[in-house]
């Protein structure tokens, strides 16, 4: 792996607070990801399954993790099965978990070859009342293609028809919410890389590079200091392209007088940093583009001090929706009238800002947290505004990852280049 190992304290803490919220003689499941074909004989990158992650630290395809804290025989309460090595998968694959390096990773004493899943399963099942079977509940995601959680709850239900089936997502969705200091600091990481990917792209961009080019320079930071590599599909986004929200083609030329609208961010250690700025491709704002941004600025700012402990997501996005509709009508782009006239469940502002301003980040870019849950301390959430301007080949978004805590607010990326003049000062230094 091209990260450090993770003390294995995190996950050890991590189904601890699982065990907390299970009912009594429970028995929770947690299958990896699938793997996914690219090709005739090739898969896509495997990326593990968020919360099989989040309670073992095991990063590898054909793992499943077991949890039965009241298990009458002590050797199942806590039981990892792995995919066995063989000389063909050392030769061909290369590195796969020891059963001693995956207790050291997982602080799980008891492992398993996969092969020895169905009858340990089967030694325990009927004891347990409960069975915890997880699924992707994100809001953001409706899925179309069976992955394997929702095949193994179909074997299940089919070889154990009469257990008490319980939803883990529920569960999972609160406690990954709050992050732990281990959690905070891997993010923090992913931060830096992300930072000096940022500066390594003001020191490059010029008229007539191409968005391509810039991607380039941002994923050679990335491996280079040990990221896994993009935490999301990175978008370079040069004049009229940066309209498109989810623009990521990244192949036209950035010409004079235009602005690059970036929204990229690194993974290091399957958490994830989520980052956007917005610079002159010649290192030089204009009047009007620099207004603009100074209004996506002021927003970002205001938007940050709205995130505290208690505050209710609807509440702050309709006062983030206020502040951004005054910004908008000191540059021009909307009228009182336009206000007044407005569809309360369409505000006029959203014509130039559609989106929402903040989403939860972790161990997934949209991380599971409650769509309805009241912020709290320990919360990492992105802070987005942005000004999207067709007519004018315009568009500004700014983002920063903001912590919660007793103390108040930690900006995460305090520490990358914000400001309209210090982005052009490093650009024409």
């Amino acid at each position: 792996m091209k990260y450090p190992t993770i003390h294995q304290s995190l996950f050890i803490l991590n189904r601890k607070n699982l065990y907390n919220n299970l009912k009594n003689n429970s028995l929770a499941i947690f299958n990896s990801s699938d793997e996914f074909p690219r090709s005739g004989d090739q898969n896509f990158v495997f990326k593990q399954n968020p919360d099989l992650f989040y309670l073992s630290g095991i990063d590898q395809e054909q793992t499943i993790l077991l949890l039965y804290p009241d298990c009458p025989n002590p050797l199942y309460r806590e039981v990892l099965f792995l995919r066995q090595t063989n000389d063909y998968i050392k030769v061909w694959e290369g590195y796969k978990y020891t059963k001693e390096q995956a207790k050291a990773a997982s602080g799980i004493q008891s492992v398993y070859w996969l092969e020895d899943f169905d009858n340990i399963l089967h030694s325990i099942v009927n004891y347990a009342e409960h069975i915890y079977l997880n699924t992707n509940e994100n809001d953001r995601y409706a899925h179309e293609v069976p992955y394997r959680d929702i095949r193994f709850i179909e074997q299940m239900k089919s070889k154990y028809p009469l257990h008490h089936y319980e939803r883990s997502a529920p569960i999972m969705r609160n406690l990954r919410a709050v992050k732990s200091d281990i959690e905070i600091e891997l993010i923090k990481r992913a931060s830096a890389i992300t930072r000096d990917a940022f500066i390594r792209v003001l020191k490059f961009t010029k008229p007539g590079v191409k968005e391509y080019e810039i991607e380039a320079e941002i994923i050679h930071e990335f491996i280079r200091q040990g990221a896994t590599g993009h935490a999301y599909t990175p978008i370079i986004a040069s004049g009229h392209n940066a309209n498109i929200l989810h623009y990521n083609d990244n192949n036209q030329v950035c010409e004079d007088g235009d602005v690059i609208l970036f929204d990229f961010g690194a993974e290091y250690a399957n958490y994830n940093a989520d980052m956007s700025r917005a610079i002159p491709v010649n290192g030089r704002f204009t009047q009007r583009q620099k207004d603009v941004y100074n209004a996506v600025l002021h927003v970002m700012k205001e938007s940050i001090k709205l995130i505290n402990e208690g505050t209710v997501w609807n509440t702050y996005h309709e006062q983030v929706g206020e502040i951004m509709t005054a910004q908008l009508i000191n540059l021009g782009l909307l009228s009182t009238t336009d206000v007044k006239k407005q569809n309360p469940a369409w505000p006029a502002y959203k014509k130039y800002f559609m989106h929402g301003n903040s989403h939860h980040l972790g161990i997934d870019v949209h991380d599971f947290a409650g769509r309805y849950t009241p912020f709290t301390n320990g919360n990492i959430l992105t802070v987005e505004p942005g000004i999207y301007i067709p007519e004018e080949g315009l568009g500004i978004r700014l983002e920063n990852n903001i912590l919660i805590t007793a103390d108040g607010n930690i900006d995460l990326m305090a520490d990358i280049p914000l400001e309209a003049e210090e982005i052009e000062e490093m650009m024409n230094s």
